[in-house]
């Protein structure tokens, strides 16, 4: 079963806007500030109308502070009261299927009907934190996500009579496991998704895959399943906004600098503009920094709804996630406040929206 994507003929509904934080470090900035700058960004978030606020995973890693999104979404939920609040992603493999089938079973007996369970199979990290994580080099290799997610159900649903594991129940019994996702960077997540019958994310911020074939593949080879009846596809972009197109790129600039120091295996603390004005750019590292470049759209607030807007009719999206790094948490939260501003002034027609899917997900 898939749902066509068709050109839009007529007024259209603009696709939700959602974030995902990494609970990015400013150079000279403690990480606990970090994390207390994600629960002020999320309060920002749902009074702007922002649809969900998505967490991540990542570990010793210098320029990111999200390293427990179990606990993240816990505190952000406490502290908003109707936005949606979910990991994005936990990482499966580092984790017992049982202890992920407890904790969001946890989440969502004290915030009803406002989490969601994106899972991903990567480490989240470099390989020798992996290991730390995983516990041996054999776990770090092993590919049996499919299993371990079946494994995860099974802690709520139950496992087939004489299964070694018969009789083990993820507590509290009493309430759903909250709606799940698989992240992707790659077309394997689009086709994980679309075969277990799970809401799909692709991370369009520094995936290789090009968004539109993956969405594509996820619809057209999707499988309802009790969970899930029809599809539902979310792109994270990353995009920066600023009220001048000359502020947007030197910001964008530090991003570029950050991107740069990762890939080059000396990741810091998220630079400022000014930081990365002064940085001697080398010919690779000006390479590097285009090739991330690519991932982030960034200008005045028409610009980039204009370009997302593109991008969610191309791709057939039914809402967008964005992840936006800057150095100060003001000019952060100033950034979303400049995007939903312009995305709510749109016009919604077939001129603008491109090819967008028949009929909408119910989102959730």
């Amino acid at each position: 079963m898939s749902t066509p994507v068709v050109p839009a003929t007529g007024p259209v509904t603009a696709p939700p806007l959602s974030v995902l934080d990494l609970s990015p470090i400013p150079s000279g900035v403690g990480a606990s500030r970090a994390l207390a700058d994600t629960v002020d960004l999320a309060r920002a978030a749902e009074a702007l109308g922002y649809s969900r606020y998505w967490l991540a995973e990542h570990h010793n890693i210098p320029s990111v502070a999200s390293s427990s999104p179990e606990i993240m979404i816990a505190t952000v939920a406490a502290a908003t009261s109707t936005i949606r609040v979910g990991s994005g992603g936990i990482m499966l493999p580092n984790h017992s299927p049982l202890m992920v089938a407890e904790r969001f079973r946890v989440l969502e007996a004290l915030h009803p009907g406002r989490i969601d369970l994106g899972l991903g199979r990567a480490p989240g990290t470099d390989g020798r934190t992996a290991v730390a994580l995983r516990r041996s080099r054999e776990a770090v290799m092993a590919d049996d996500f499919v299993d371990q997610y079946a494994e995860l159900l099974a802690y709520v649903d139950g496992f087939e009579p004489g299964h070694p594991l018969a009789g083990i129940e993820a507590v509290p019994a009493d309430v759903p496991l909250p709606p799940v996702w698989i992240l992707g960077s790659s077309t394997y997540g689009a086709q994980a998704a679309a075969a277990l019958g799970t809401g799909y994310a692709y991370a369009g911020h520094f995936g290789s895959a090009d968004p539109v074939a993956v969405m594509q593949t996820y619809r057209e080879r999707f499988r309802p399943s009790a969970r899930r009846p029809r599809p539902h596809a979310v792109l994270a972009v990353a995009a920066i906004v600023s009220d001048s197109a000359e502020r947007a790129a030197a910001l964008a600039g530090a991003n570029a600098l950050s991107m740069v120091r990762l890939r080059q295996g000396r990741p810091g603390p998220l630079p400022t503009a000014e930081e990365a004005a002064a940085h001697e750019w080398t010919l690779l590292d000006r390479r590097v920094a285009a090739e991330a470049g690519t991932h982030l759209v960034h200008g005045t607030p028409d610009t980039v709804a204009e370009r997302l807007a593109d991008l969610a009719g191309r791709s057939g999206a039914d809402e967008l996630m964005v992840v936006t790094h800057v150095h100060d948490a003001a000019e952060r939260r100033r950034s979303y406040e400049l995007l939903m501003e312009a995305w709510r002034g749109r016009s919604w027609s077939a001129a603008h929206a491109g090819s967008l899917p028949l009929t909408r997900s119910a989102a959730y």
